[in-house]
């Protein structure tokens, strides 16, 4: 009998986050969040200049893994069809569009950079939220700061505090450099991205603003913003000497925010506007600057603002209800198309969501968990001075408003509500193992679950389901990400042996790690650049600049069918080993959202759907991957026993 055995080598290359950041336990304790973030012996940024360029991959091998991830998704007959086109690309348009993405590349320290910020975001003309942001509840939810009233505001002083002490990490250039399994060191260009950043809406496309500086490069914002009651304020949360204001003074200032709001009428709920489609919600912010001056300055205050700062009047107390909140509830003025927007909730409970296309799920896994690091290092509580300064009073920004913008922020709330309450959230913990079973027994954590989410969607629709998993290529300059197509024909045929009854324990155990093997392999590839979408977006990208007509190849109905053109019925992604974890909508109407985390113990994730959709239910599906999950455990002690014996 054939055993296969897990290749270690690949599953040691296949971490998608730096563990050189996370203690040993993976969790927050009397741990120095600045022991394990902050250096002095290099600057954050100082490795830019050495990194590698963003490769171009080589084609037969991009037109391989293409092939080789439309199997599961058509029949014999179509496949040899789709062999057939992509036969007739290579040796003709494809071949041709290649050699002059080489020739781009020997110009271009990152050949898909500017690509990809338009073409995956920018162009988008559909809502910002909740269909392009990400986020989810605060960690500290489940150790210092439970559900409690009265403790909104101090909270938030605290956790914005430490927010701002992460600010000045990237400031400073102290934040310790990520390095890969290799020891190879990452791009920190997305830290940059990170500060006083906003998405501009156009008219045809929209355009992001830069405004965050380095000490070396100069002064820097910093004011925050604060929305409450649908009106909006802005404060100095840094000193001019760039000292940070300690838990007590952002209390107050935001105490002062909550009281006057509390005895005045609702606000003018401007931000709203942010929830249109990007070419009306343009029109109306150049409506905007139109009507008066002072408009143009309070939008440049809200767009250069070191982050936006949420005050909500919901009592959300599981996670459930907190990504539900955190990720497009209502009102929608928490957000204003900001690359970090923190939610302070009524009964001290937080989160936050972030605009995707400035910055990857990683620069929100690490300033949250320095936060939690933080606040679970101080037991949720001040520990320097209580003195408050004289500190200027908060501004209120009022804007000057006709009755076509009033009608659109009103169009804007009806349209935001209904799309909110479309999107389905469920969070919920597995505990019967973890990180340390998973890796006791020679095991990926993060294929484990990949493999758990094909099973389970195998088991509810009786069909493969077309995966995109995020592969990290920050190894490179200004790299951001790859697909790791997950939907293998390993994963498929180990999903059919576990459904099938007849099929022995040995013989499953066998097919699951020969799809974690590819799995290991796929994602090692995807991470040098070599999986297959990104160098296809190039090749379509190149061409569209070229006015040439779209190659068949993206026609092809098995492009679509295998997830191509964001057409993934599964979007998932591992935001590694700490207690942070947040969630995104799905890519499609009938399609899941999956993101998940492991702890030593728990592995822990949140699904969304389209409630629109008949076919898919948060629920349903992540109640089926936890019993996967036990299937899955139970598989292996009886697969290692039998391996044993052999």
């Amino acid at each position: 009998m054939t055993v296969v055995v897990l290749d270690q080598s690949v599953a040691a290359k296949s971490e998608n986050y730096p563990e050189h950041r996370i203690p040993m336990s993976g969790m927050a304790g009397n741990l120095d969040p600045d022991l394990i973030y902050s250096t002095t012996e290099e600057k954050t940024f100082s490795n830019q200049d050495k990194l590698p360029p963003l490769p171009v991959p080589d084609l037969s091998h991009t037109l391989d893994r293409y092939l080789d991830s439309v199997k599961p998704h058509v029949t014999p007959e179509q496949y040899r069809q789709t062999e057939f086109i992509v036969q007739q690309f290579a040796s003709g348009v494809g071949k041709q569009l290649h050699k002059e993405l080489l020739e781009k590349a020997k110009h271009s320290r990152n050949w898909l950079e500017s690509w990809w910020d338009s073409a995956a975001y920018l162009e988008g003309r559909y809502p910002v939220a909740p269909h392009v942001n990400f986020g989810g509840p605060g960690p500290y939810i489940h150790h210092v700061y439970p559900p409690k009233a009265g403790t909104q505001i101090h909270r938030a002083g605290m956790i914005l505090h430490s927010s701002l002490k992460f600010w000045q990490l990237v400031r400073q250039e102290k934040l310790r450099i990520d390095k890969d399994s290799k020891g190879n060191k990452m791009c920190m260009n997305q830290f940059l991205r990170a500060y006083s950043t906003c998405r501009i809406p156009g008219v045809h496309v929209d355009h992001l603003s830069f405004n965050f500086k380095t000490e070396s490069q100069g002064d820097t914002p910093r004011h925050a913003v604060v929305m409450y009651k649908e009106r909006i304020f802005t404060f100095d949360c840094v000193d001019e000497d760039y000292d940070i204001l300690t838990p007590p003074e952002i209390s107050q200032q935001l105490q002062k925010i909550k009281d006057f709001c509390k005895t005045h009428p609702q606000g003018q709920g401007v931000g709203a506007l942010t929830a249109l489609e990007r070419t009306p919600w343009a029109e109306m912010r150049s409506r905007l600057m139109a009507l008066h001056p002072e408009n143009f300055h309070y939008l440049k205050t809200i767009e250069t603002a070191i982050c936006v700062v949420t005050l909500d009047d919901a009592n959300p107390t599981s996670e459930v209800e907190l990504f539900q909140e955190s990720l497009g509830g209502t009102p929608i003025d928490k957000w204003f198309d900001k690359s970090l927007n923190l939610i302070f909730f009524e009964n001290g409970t937080a989160g936050s969501n972030c605009d995707h296309t400035p910055v990857d799920a990683m620069v929100l896994v690490a300033s949250t968990y320095y936060n939690d690091l933080f606040i679970a290092k101080n037991k949720g509580k001040w520990q320097g001075s209580t003195t408050k300064r004289d500190l200027q009073e908060p501004i209120q920004l009022i804007f000057h408003v006709d009755d076509v913008i009033r009608d659109n922020i009103i169009k804007a709330k009806i349209d935001h509500k209904q799309v909110s309450d479309n999107l389905q959230c469920n969070a919920k913990f597995y505990t019967k193992y973890g990180k340390t079973y998973l890796r006791r027994n020679k095991l990926h954590p993060d294929t484990h679950v990949q493999l758990a989410l094909q099973y389970a969607y195998y088991k509810i629709h009786k069909k493969p389901g077309p995966t995109y998993e995020t592969a990290t290529i920050r190894r490179f300059y200004n790299g951001r990400t790859e697909t790791m197509r997950s939907c293998t024909t390993e994963a498929l045929e180990w999903s059919k042996s576990m459904c099938n009854k007849n099929t022995s324990e040995q013989t499953k155990y066998n097919l699951y790690l020969k799809a974690s093997n590819k799995h290991n392999r796929l994602m090692s590839e995807a991470q040098e650049v070599k999986g297959c979408d990104r160098h296809l977006l190039g090749l379509y990208l190149l061409g569209r600049e070229q006015g040439l007509p779209v190659p068949q190849i993206f026609t092809d109905p098995a492009f679509t069918k295998s997830g191509g053109g964001g057409n993934f019925a599964l979007s998932t992604s591992f935001v590694g080993y700490t207690t942070v974890y947040g969630g995104v909508a799905p890519m499609v109407e009938d399609g899941y959202g999956c993101f998940y985390h492991m702890e030593p113990k728990q592995i822990a994730a949140v699904v969304t759907t389209w409630r629109s959709c008949k076919e898919t239910d948060s629920v349903v599906f992540m109640n089926e991957v936890h019993q996967c999950l036990t299937e899955m455990g139970n598989m292996i002690e009886k697969g290692q026993q039998t391996h044993a014996k052999l």
